[in-house]
């Protein structure tokens, strides 16, 4: 039979009658457990307590201050959290600064660490890894928008003129105790101190120097200098970078100073073309200059030997003339003649005779032989000359066979 049909009895499995000799197991009743966790938290701190009665009263008081138990409980809670607010954590590219009752004790690296809590010590994290900039001379008031600060930017030169100096300096903490704790605003003093430096590097400069090549050498400067004086200061900052934003004259003089500066750059454009010319003269007169003096050094050589050459000749021609002084002379005479007319045109005649003068065009005929029979043109006019100049003979008779002809050819 089912629990829940009729005549079954309270067999119920939440109201716990009936069925299998068991007592009573329903579900515990909410409000119950709530009284009775009520009873003991006031038992535990001095509380009333008891049982209640059958009316709902309680029966029995209790003591109406909190017991030891209850007060060494909440003591202890509020040390551990006491306690555990001393827990901090340095995160990477920071610095953790401890202090004590604000005396300096320590300097906690990246992770986590424990320090007694407020108020015996207080961390302040000091960020080291961040790039910051100072300016002088001018304000950021946007990202790519500046504002010139003239009381700073304005500074006097070596020969007495105004130049207008824009500087940025970029630092970092390199020790965060000193840089809490030595000054009370270190990156106006580091402001102050650079605007300093630079002014003393520009006052021994001259404008122009400032203004064109000397921009680099006055930032360097500026750098060592503001270096030291920090280092000097202890007050934790690193100098990484100085750089110089801009450098003008004032605005009253730009105009004239843009003429100088266009001048300037005019004489520097001449004064290249200039050099550019001599360099491209010097050298071609220099090899030019060489090569006549090696042709000289030739000519003084060819000279010397032609003349040694003559000297040893004519030595030799002396003795072989001793020996045979007509043959020799005759030979002489030979050669000199032959080296004379060997290359112009000669008519030989018979100046003892007085017969009439024959002609015999040595010249064409020796032409002619040259060119060894180039063409039957040649070949007849060499015929013709020919005929002519034995028609000539056969005329002259008697004569012209009396008659001496010496020619010798010389070639």
């Amino acid at each position: 039979m089912a629990w829940n049909e009729p005549g079954g009895g309270n067999r119920d499995p939440w109201s716990g009658g009936g069925g299998g000799g068991r007592g009573n197991q329903g579900p515990p009743d909410l409000d119950e457990v709530i009284r009775k966790l009520r009873s003991r938290l006031e038992g535990l701190f001095g509380g009333r307590g008891g049982r209640r009665g059958g009316d709902g009263e309680q029966s029995g008081g209790g003591g109406g201050g909190p017991g030891a138990k209850g007060v060494g409980v909440i003591v202890g809670l509020l040390v551990l959290g006491w306690l555990v607010s001393g827990i901090h954590i340095v995160d990477e590219g920071t610095r953790g600064v401890v202090t004590r009752f604000g005396d300096y004790v320590r300097t906690d690296q990246p992770g986590p660490h424990w320090h007694l809590p407020y108020p015996i010590e207080s961390v302040q994290t000091v960020n080291v890894s961040e790039r910051r900039t100072i300016t002088v001379g001018y304000d950021a008031v946007a990202p790519n928008q500046t504002r010139p600060v003239l009381s700073e930017a304005l500074m006097l030169t070596e020969d007495e003129n105004i130049v207008n100096v824009q500087l940025a300096v970029q630092y970092e903490v390199g020790d965060p105790a000193q840089f809490l704790f030595e000054f009370v605003n270190p990156e106006q003093t580091l402001k102050e101190v650079t605007e300093s430096a630079l002014r003393e590097i520009v006052g021994k400069r001259n404008m122009d120097f400032v203004l064109t090549e000397g921009r680099a050498e006055v930032a360097n400067r500026t750098r060592e200098l503001v270096e030291e004086v920090m280092s000097a200061y202890f007050a934790g900052i690193e100098v990484v970078a100085v750089v110089i934003q801009d450098v003008q004259p004032p605005e009253q003089v730009q105009d004239a100073f843009l003429d100088a500066i266009q001048a300037r750059e005019d004489r520097e454009r001449l004064i290249n073309q200039a050099e550019a010319y001599r360099n491209e003269v010097i050298p071609q007169a220099q090899g030019q200059a060489a090569q006549i003096l090696e042709q000289a050094q030739a000519y003084q050589a060819e000279v010397v030997n032609r003349a040694e050459g003559d000297a040893s000749r004519f030595t030799q021609l002396v003795a072989e003339y001793r020996q045979a002084p007509d043959v020799t002379r005759d030979r002489l005479y030979l050669d000199t003649m032959e080296r004379v007319l060997g290359r112009s045109g000669k008519v030989l005649i018979d100046v003892d005779s007085s017969q009439p003068l024959m002609y015999l065009p040595l010249d064409r005929m020796l032409r002619s032989g040259s060119s060894g029979g180039e063409g039957s043109g040649s070949q007849g006019e060499s015929a013709r000359a020919g005929g002519s100049a034995a028609g000539n003979q056969s005329s002259g008779g008697s004569s012209t066979s009396n008659s001496r002809l010496r020619m010798r050819e010389t070639r």
